[in-house]
């Protein structure tokens, strides 16, 4: 596979498709505390992801669960896409507004 597809199939399915590039000029003292809080930053996106999946598992569980294997799904984001789009299909009105909700923050809401 070319160079330039798997960054484009890394951007668009990877552990990284729901984040952004984003580079800054600091201070070599403050390199760190940047880095740091870009982690803390990654960690809490896909731990909101992480407790909508669940509460969405929680609710609708059967009704979701019924043709998918989320285990196969390499990364939150890919579960929270998979796991909205059920909602949008198979919920009632607060499973829509849920899905709705998880695409959005993995960054699939205008699809």
């Amino acid at each position: 596979m070319p160079v330039n597809d798997r960054v484009k199939r890394c951007k668009t399915d990877g552990a990284a498709a729901d984040l952004v590039r984003v580079e800054v000029l600091v201070p070599a003292s403050g390199k760190q505390n940047v880095l740091d809080y870009a982690q803390r930053l990654r960690a809490e996106h896909r731990a909101g992801l992480e407790a909508l999946i669940d509460r969405a598992l929680e609710r609708y569980g059967p009704k979701i669960e019924d043709n998918i294997d989320l285990s196969r799904l390499a990364n939150v984001s890919a579960r929270a896409r998979v796991v909205g789009r059920a909602l949008l299909e198979r919920g009632d009105a607060a499973g829509f507004k849920l899905g709705r909700q998880m695409l959005d923050r993995a960054g699939y809401g205008s699809d």
